[in-house]
């Protein structure tokens, strides 16, 4: 109701006494109202109602607040051309203090800098996808100590994929469009619409700023010739009311928010790796020669069809000169059959290429493929024959047959291990293979159950056994490692890193730059402003002042 009576009420002086007086008046009554922000007067001697929060006249340049009118100068509040921005509301709800607190430049940094310290530990020691082990909590205790046990435990191992990280990287992508909305909305407004016609206390504000008492002949002479050297150095002229504008590089204040954009996409696409299967995919993968497995995450198989090595001679005899994996590549058909889609020898920077996938040559081991057991009759230690056991494919209760007897396979621990009494599998890996078998003659209900640990019978666990399980040999495999890898949104990175360049570009390149002219009580008033790089521009004004024989005394605050 207040504020209907004071417009009401200033609209009437309005009619009757002009702008001037309604200004003054609407100035008291706002007072009157002991400053309890019921109403806040943004509007400017020259009449124009400004946005609340604006700090310079959208129309002349003047400051509207009594901290800027005390300022010798604008040059802080030039950088947004001093237009009214939703993160300086002086009442917000809960939507203005997010939006707040996003868009400062601050809270950016931090983020920023979190993520960074962040991806460098994560480089401390290796992630879980090149480490090739089915057991990763066990391979960074044993590999690293302590240290690796944390690092595990604090969820370091697998830390581009964790929540917190996903989540730093999305913070930082929200900064990135609160940031550049916050500020290229009010600052495209300003630009567009700015005026010819400034205020003489505008232009002197600015940080080079030059007045001279002259007459009217003379200043028509004096910015003419200004104007023509002027438009030499590629400035485009705007004249109103015997004021000038000359303006260049305007395209300069894009290039942060050109780069924001940028920088948004190159976020979009790596947010994509973690939140989308099947976008990306770095793992390594061990397949042992005529084997085939499954491609991680992907509709595909690979096989392992022959592994060959070749080694330096002489000196430097036994290291590695050459590998190469020959790999098959399958994919099942709608009955579910494998069929090979695609052949390709892998070397060392000769990855196999299918679509989207890669599969890089990284590494090779040698690896037990299966263990010989041979069975030993305890009183005669007479040999009745030895039998050999897959160390990757044992199936439940699989029998194998010795002489007249019958070996079944009870149970099977690939990394043996005892906890609190109990015998456990660590992985899956045959690092220490365990055994528990049931030896019993063709025919015999119930037999003799014997334990079998990395290939040594325990006679202290079956002592009245009649017969002894020995290990009687290893059958080795090449295994090649091969990265699997797959990144569907590598584009996305590629487009954005090139936009972001495009604006780093714009903006390091170019320079906003702006000359006001006016001309009023016989006093000429010239000042000029940019984004950066005052002194460069200081300097194409002295050049212009002495080409046009005008002494310019240009003050820099």
């Amino acid at each position: 109701m207040i504020v209907q009576i004071i417009f009401k009420f200033s609209g009437r002086v309005e009619e009757e006494y002009g702008d001037i007086m309604k200004f003054r008046i609407s100035q008291c009554l706002v007072l009157s109202l002991g400053g309890n922000g019921m109403i806040e007067n943004t509007k400017c001697e020259c009449g124009h109602n400004n946005p609340i929060g604006t700090i310079l006249c959208e129309h002349c340049g003047k400051p509207l607040t009594e901290e800027m009118k005390e300022k010798k100068t604008i040059e802080r509040e030039m950088r947004y051309e001093g237009t009214a921005r939703r993160s300086q509301k002086q009442t917000k709800n809960w939507i203005d203090q997010i939006w707040s607190f996003f868009s400062s430049v601050k809270v950016a940094v931090i983020l920023i800098l979190i993520t960074l310290v962040a991806a460098g530990i994560g480089t401390i020691f290796p992630q879980e996808r090149l480490t090739g082990s089915s057991n990763p909590e066990l391979f960074y205790k044993e590999k690293y100590g302590v240290w690796g046990e944390w690092y595990y435990q604090l969820g370091f191992s697998d830390m581009y994929n964790s929540w917190w990280f996903v989540t730093l990287i999305a913070m930082i992508g929200v900064s990135l469009v609160i940031c550049s909305l916050d500020r290229v909305i009010p600052l495209y407004r300003a630009l567009k619409n700015q005026t010819v016609v400034k205020s003489t206390d505008f232009i002197l504000r600015q940080r080079i700023s030059h007045q001279e008492t002259i007459d009217q002949k003379e200043k028509e002479e004096k910015v003419q010739k200004l104007i023509e050297a002027l438009k030499k150095r590629y400035y485009h002229i705007r004249e109103e009311d015997g004021s000038i504008l000359a303006e260049k590089g305007r395209i300069s204040r894009w290039g942060p928010y050109i780069n924001h954009i940028g920088l948004i996409i190159f976020l979009f696409g790596v947010l994509l790796r973690s939140l989308v299967p099947g976008w990306y995919l770095d793992q390594a993968l061990y397949i042992r020669e005529g084997d085939t497995v499954k491609v991680p995450e992907m509709p595909y198989y690979v096989k392992n069809e022959r592994f060959k090595l070749e080694t330096y001679q002489g000196e430097y005899a036994g290291v590695p000169k050459k590998y190469q994996t020959d790999a098959v590549l399958y994919q099942k058909d709608p009955s579910g059959k494998l069929v090979p889609v695609h052949k390709q020898s892998i070397l060392v920077n000769h990855p196999l290429e299918y679509k989207d996938l890669l599969l890089y040559q990284m590494d090779f081991r040698v690896e037990p493929k299966a263990i010989k057991l041979k069975v030993v009759e305890k009183k005669t230690k007479k040999v009745l024959g030895q039998f050999a056991v897959n160390l990757r494919e044992i199936k439940p209760d699989q029998v194998y047959r010795v002489a007249d007897l019958e070996i079944r396979a009870l149970e099977y621990y690939p990394d043996f291990a005892l906890e609190d009494g109990r015998p456990i599998t660590e992985s899956q890996e045959p690092n220490r293979p365990a055994f528990i078998f049931e030896v019993k003659k063709k025919g015999q209900k119930q037999g003799e159950k014997s334990w079998v640990i990395s290939g040594q019978n325990t006679d202290q666990l079956t002592p009245n056994n009649q017969y002894d399980i020995d290990l009687a040999g290893l059958e080795m495999a090449q295994s090649s490692g091969l990265m699997v890898r797959v990144d569907k949104s590598l584009p996305i990175i590629f487009v954005g890193g090139i936009i972001c360049l495009i604006g780093l570009v714009m903006g390091f390149y170019w320079h906003h730059r702006r000359v006001w002219v006016r001309y009023q009580d016989g006093v000429l008033y010239l000042g000029a402003h940019t984004n950066k790089s005052w002194f460069s521009l200081r300097r194409e004004l002295d050049q212009i002042a002495k080409q046009i024989g005008i002494n310019l005394k240009l003050i820099q605050e």
